[in-house]
């Protein structure tokens, strides 16, 4: 089976800004002091937009929280996080923010690239897209819709062999992820789905 060019694209560029994370030229934690936001039982859904000052953010969030969904901030790809969640079961994931769910344990696929990806969102609104036309980039910003967080962008037409050819990059640090079966916050993902096995190796597309 031949393998995608844009795919393959993807996964170079992975390496390369992985190469770069290592050099410091991306900001953020070093691998080993990095963990994965969990919980046992899922949030309540807020069911209004939710609002906070700079303030607040910062005595909820630890700082590297903050620099990515508060001020539109990128983790290193191929970190600990990324490791953390190729490694995670069944289950959904929510804004670290606010709670909203945002993706399920169904819909991630190995892009190669080096952060989380999904080729849906688990509802048609928990999150919002918008235009990016930072750092002489055009692309889709990924938006929590009810606190606004930064999570990432999503690409389209790269050649996966998912249901929706799309593809959600999103940061590991901007989720919480709540196993099945504890994620009674919001009705629950009922256990029936398989989550993917990304293995040892995964990876993910073009960068966030």
């Amino acid at each position: 089976m031949s393998i995608p060019t844009r795919a393959i694209g993807v996964a170079f560029g992975g390496l390369v800004l992985a190469a770069l994370g290592a050099l410091f030229l991306l900001p953020g934690l070093r691998a080993g002091e990095e963990t994965f936001a969990t919980a046992k039982v899922a949030p309540s859904q807020p069911t209004e937009p939710v609002k906070k000052t700079d303030e607040e953010w910062r005595e909820q969030l630890s700082p590297e929280q903050f620099r990515v969904t508060r001020r539109a901030g990128t983790e290193r790809p191929f970190g600990a996080l990324y490791e953390q969640f190729k490694r995670q079961g069944v289950g959904a994931y929510h804004c670290v923010c606010c709670g909203a769910k945002l993706f399920t344990s169904e819909t991630k696929f190995d892009s190669g690239c080096g952060w989380p990806a999904f080729y849906d969102p688990a509802t048609a609104t928990g999150i919002h897209e918008k235009p990016d036309h930072s750092g002489g980039m055009v692309r889709t910003e990924v938006v929590c819709a009810k606190c606004d967080a930064h999570l990432g962008h999503v690409f389209d037409g790269e050649g996966f062999a998912t249901p929706t050819d799309r593809r959600y990059c999103i940061n590991a640090v901007a989720m919480r992820f709540v196993p099945a079966g504890e994620d009674a916050g919001d009705g629950g993902d009922g256990g029936a789905e398989s989550a993917p096995d990304l293995g040892a190796d995964s990876g993910d597309v073009s960068g966030d």
